[in-house]
């Protein structure tokens, strides 16, 4: 059995690019059970001056994309990969484009629990699939229930500032080590491997540690 290597993975829930590369890395990891990563999720929100309350998608794509058009040009290479992946992406159905700070505290407070990839999956479900709005604190109530956690405990602690500010020092630690894009997976804690990379390329890393 090999020796346990960190991969760090930067991401935001509502990256669908992120969505596709935690897939790709999950084929993978399915067809090399012995593999050697010990995952551990970091936050990078994508719109960290979003409002608290996030905002209607389409003002938000019109803001980014500078119209319909330029966000139909910027999700058609998205949609492509994801049917590639076997994903569904309901953007059609989305009408918030939410905060995620709270989401990132929630996947923080899985970790604690063990759970922090059932964090982040769920809450891919709940906003590429189910088109939740994962900003309000009562959708990750329930996404907190649905992976065992103690939803009360995670309303309260929405309530407060807990673990607010750590979320978005750690969020700038990543930008200060020259991380401008997610997904981005960093390696035994040296090689970064930006973007939503294949299943034969993890396979090759991990034949590669193997080997060392």
């Amino acid at each position: 059995m090999p020796d346990p290597i960190k991969l760090d993975i930067m991401s935001d829930p509502i990256c669908p690019w992120c969505y596709i590369g935690k897939a790709q890395l999950d084929r993978a990891l399915l067809d090399h059970p012995g593999h050697p990563f010990i995952i551990e999720w970091h936050p990078f929100q994508l719109n960290p001056d979003m409002p608290a309350e996030g905002m209607d998608r389409r003002a938000y794509l019109e803001n980014k994309f500078g119209g319909k058009e330029g966000a139909v040009r910027a999700y058609a290479p998205i949609v492509e990969h994801a049917e590639k992946a076997g994903l569904t992406i309901n953007f059609d159905q989305m009408t918030r484009t939410p905060n995620t700070l709270d989401a990132h505290r929630l996947i923080h407070w899985a970790g604690i629990e063990g759970r922090q990839t059932a964090a982040v999956s769920a809450l891919f479900k709940a906003y590429f699939v189910e088109a939740r709005d994962i900003g309000d604190a009562e959708v990750l109530a329930d996404i907190a229930d649905g992976i065992e956690m103690d939803a009360g405990v995670v309303t309260r602690l929405l309530q407060t500032d807990e673990d607010r500010q750590a979320i978005q020092d750690r969020d700038a630690h990543s930008r200060q080590m020259g991380i401008n894009s997610v997904p981005t997976f960093i390696v035994a804690n040296q090689h970064a491997v930006p973007g939503a990379q294949p299943p034969e390329l993890w396979a090759r890393v991990i034949s590669e540690l193997a080997a060392t």
